[in-house]
């Protein structure tokens, strides 16, 4: 059958309906692709374009040091796990209560803002958001007009389109100003408070809450007064709106504002900068170094140096021997200080080890059979050809022990043993540790390596003495956290030491007394002193870790009176006291190592006879001429004559000649004749100088220095 006529008319109507219909959703889809257009075309900035604090942070993952972005400021990255939940509950009470309902833009805040301008012709509340602050952040805008805000609200919706709420704050939280080159929660609160803000007071949190909003008018550390009120009206609405008691925002209220900026952390500066350099726009750096280790050697580095001349300079590192860990680094005392060259890395500097490589001459030596810890060896003037080592204080101790002769680091007795197991030999164990030490010249290395004639780090030395503790294989030293490298990597496939020479070694220098005034702690060690008084070194073990100390200067001028054993034995017993003590050094004996009495040893092992020349036994006449060993041929000597007098004398030391000795300087000689080896002289003028001394036979020997 036909449709009615009624039919008819309602399908006529409700098809131009229809046709109406599609033709409007056909625009309301033009104008949703207008606008998704627009909204790519014309994109916000985004939190990420804004650049952030690089962070260098400790084995634990806290801060040890950030870095400053564009025109020097702080601008730290942090999560809301960082951040005292407190904090975010005040915050969003006080700003944006619907934070997490509105799609960027509150209407019911825009309606209640505009309601109170229109009542009280003047604006009483705001109505950004937190994702509007955000946009003017991101894109900061000097006017504030109408057309201004409305950009924000849209910026604000773009915003909320790209990223999450949880994205929103904490960009917020990172971006916004908080006083001067201040950017960020965190670094507020490490400006302020000098601590994370992982747990923050009632007051502490309601300061930074209200400083965001007038940041320079409000600063603690400026306008105390102002960020009081500021604060404590914080405090206020939040009891008002519930979020704090009455009685806890009056406590708050109670409170002394802490009006005075801190430090930022500025820990393992050289360490920080060396990874730096390995990874430039890396954004975080996590390293081995134990931020309290590092702070507590970074003390005692400033602790002593205040009581050093200004040029010296300071250095330690503390490993762990059974990982190959770093755990601190100190480069220098300060490493902004130029007069002492701070930002020099004297870790990574290579100088003249002096004695500290005996421990490894003797090694050698008991893994040949060549002596026994007991065996007896002579300290006596020795020539071996044409060199002719004295000992540091130019005296001599006759007949000794080998373990004796290894803890008073004598000269002569560890001389004579590297003249049976060879300079070259000491050297290839070196090298099985990592390391490559410098020597002087191109001639073939001699005799005077095992005094120190060759140049090291103080980072070659501690990993060298990571062989001691454990059974003479050295481990490879690691800086970069998560890089610990496998155990063949970490271990030199070729050993620095037998089991057996690492034992001897290591139950001898357990031995050695400890400087005066130290605790007697389960500590191995040895002292070293270089050439012309240059460097003081102090490297020592016990059953976790491996520590090195140096004292010197770092442009390598002569500093009468530095010793390994006075300068930095003590610091290095103050530094094992100050990161906790020791642990108990405990050695597995070899099963071929023994303990006996010299008369108890085989006769061959009894008493060791260097084939060396002694210089007593030369025919008169012959003896050698006299040799000034101290103050070395142009030696640059400090001696504060700048600051209106000498400080010290200069110390005077010679070798070999026929006594009485006379001195001269400049022509001029000193009062009366010595028989004695060492004197002094007390210095009044700046410049050079030349020193002269004439022995018995009339034979002389002369050095020029400059004393400043």
């Amino acid at each position: 059958m036909g449709q009615s006529i009624a039919e008819r008319r309602f399908a006529a109507h409700w098809g131009k309906w229809a046709v109406v219909g599609c033709l409007l959703l056909i625009g309301l889809g033009g104008l949703a692709s207008g606008l998704t257009w627009l909204d790519q075309r014309f994109a916000p900035s985004l939190p990420r374009d804004k650049a952030i604090s690089q962070l260098v942070l400790d084995r634990n993952g806290q801060l040890l040091r950030a870095f400053t972005v564009e025109n020097g400021r702080w601008r730290l990255p942090v999560s809301l796990d960082e951040v005292d939940p407190l904090f975010v509950q005040m915050l969003l009470a006080y700003e944006d209560k619907r934070f997490f309902q509105h799609p960027g833009i509150d209407s019911a805040a825009v309606i209640r803002a505009t309601g109170q301008l229109l009542r009280n012709g003047r604006i009483i509340s705001g109505a950004s958001t937190i994702t509007m602050q955000l946009a003017r952040l991101l894109e900061p805008r000097d006017e504030r007009s109408l057309l201004a805000k409305l950009m924000q609200a849209l910026r604000a919706l773009q915003l909320e389109r790209r990223l999450s709420k949880r994205e929103i704050l904490e960009a917020y939280l990172t971006l916004a100003p908080y006083g001067g080159n201040i950017e960020g929660i965190r670094a507020a609160s490490l400006a302020y408070f000098a601590k994370e803000p992982a747990r923050l007071s009632p007051a502490e949190a309601a300061m930074l809450i209200a400083l965001p909003q007038l940041p320079e008018a409000r600063r603690p550390d400026l306008h105390p007064t102002q960020a009081r009120k500021a604060r404590d009206r914080v405090l206020a609405r939040m009891a008002d709106a519930g979020v704090l008691s009455r009685q806890d925002a009056e406590q708050a209220q109670g409170q002394r504002l802490v009006s005075r900026r801190h430090h930022f952390p500025a820990l393992a500066a050289h360490s920080a900068e060396a990874a730096r350099r390995l990874a430039p726009d890396a954004k975080l750096y996590r390293l081995t170094i134990d931020r309290q280790k590092q702070a507590a050697l970074e003390q005692l580095a400033r602790d002593a140096k205040a009581k050093l001349p200004a040029h010296l300079s300071i250095a330690m590192l503390l490993v762990d021997h059974a990982s190959g860990e770093v755990l601190a680094r100190v480069g220098s005392p300060d490493f902004a200080d130029e007069t002492s060259k701070g930002y020099v890395d004297m870790t990574r500097a290579v100088r003249s080890p002096g004695s500290t490589l005996k421990p490894f001459i003797y090694g050698l030596a008991f893994e040949d059979g060549l002596v026994h810890p007991s065996t007896l060896i002579d300290d006596k003037p020795s020539a071996f050809d044409s060199y002719r080592p004295s000992n540091f204080d130019m005296a001599f101790q006759g007949t000794v022990t080998v373990a004796q002769a290894l803890q008073m680091s004598l000269n002569i007795p560890a001389v004579s043993l590297l003249n049976h197991v060879g300079p070259l030999r000491l050297l290839a164990r070196m090298r099985n540790a990592g390391i490559s030490p410098i020597l002087p010249g191109t001639a073939a290395p001699g005799l005077a390596i095992g005094l120190g004639g060759l140049g090291v780090t103080l980072e070659d030395l501690v990993t060298l003495f990571t062989a001691l503790p454990r059974d003479g294989h050295a481990v490879k030293l690691h800086e970069i956290f998560g890089e610990a490298a496998s155990s063949s990597a970490q271990i030199a496939s070729d050993p620095v030491l037998s089991a057996l020479g690492a034992w001897y070694v290591s139950d001898i220098l357990r031995g050695t007394p400890p400087p005066d005034g130290a605790p007697r702690h389960q500590l191995a060690f040895k002292t070293g002193t270089s050439y012309g008084y240059r460097d003081a070194w102090s490297v020592g073990f016990d059953g976790r870790y491996v520590l090195g100390v140096w004292v010197g200067r770092a442009d390598g001028t002569a500093i009468p009176g530095l010793s390994g054993r006075a300068s930095a034995a003590p610091l290095l017993f103050d530094a094992f006291a100050r990161i906790g003590g020791t642990t108990p050094l405990r050695l597995t004996r070899p099963k071929n190592a023994y303990a006996a009495t010299t008369s108890e040893l085989p006769v061959p092992l009894q008493h060791f006879l260097a084939p060396a020349l002694s210089v007593a036994n030369h025919k008169p006449g012959t003896a050698a001429p006299p040799l000034i060993v101290y103050p070395p041929q142009n030696a640059k000597i400090d001696l504060g004559l700048g600051a209106g007098g000498a400080q010290q004398p200069v110390a005077l030391k010679i070798q070999d000649g026929a006594p009485p000795f006379r001195w001269m300087v400049n022509g001029h000689p000193l009062a009366g004749a010595e028989r004695r080896r060492t004197s002094s002289w007390q210095a009044n003028e700046r410049g050079f100088s030349t020193l002269t001394v004439i022995d018995a036979a009339g034979r002389t020997d002369s050095v020029t220095v400059f004393l400043e």
